[in-house]
């Protein structure tokens, strides 16, 4: 399968969860070329953008775990090659 180079957009309104989140993370770090994240302190909320590369399968399973999180949202975008 082709691997594409994409963004996942990840916004945290539940701080408990960090944790969870940065194992996840960590578990898919291959596929992670770049972060940046941003607290946004006077709305409460955590942004997270990450760079990646990878299978489509490969980042949708990065993405569905993330969004199986409570409090977390995330989207995608990918390359179409």
């Amino acid at each position: 399968m082709e691997k594409r180079i994409g963004v996942v957009g990840i916004v945290v309104e539940n701080p408990d969860i960090t944790g969870r989140l940065n194992s996840i993370l960590h578990d898919y770090a291959e596929l992670i070329i770049g972060r940046m994240g941003i607290p946004y302190r006077q709305r409460k909320v955590r942004v997270i953008s990450l760079i990646v590369e990878g299978t489509t399968d490969e980042i949708g399973a990065l993405t569905g775990k993330i969004g199986n999180l409570p409090g977390v949202s995330v989207k995608s975008a990918l390359s179409k090659s």
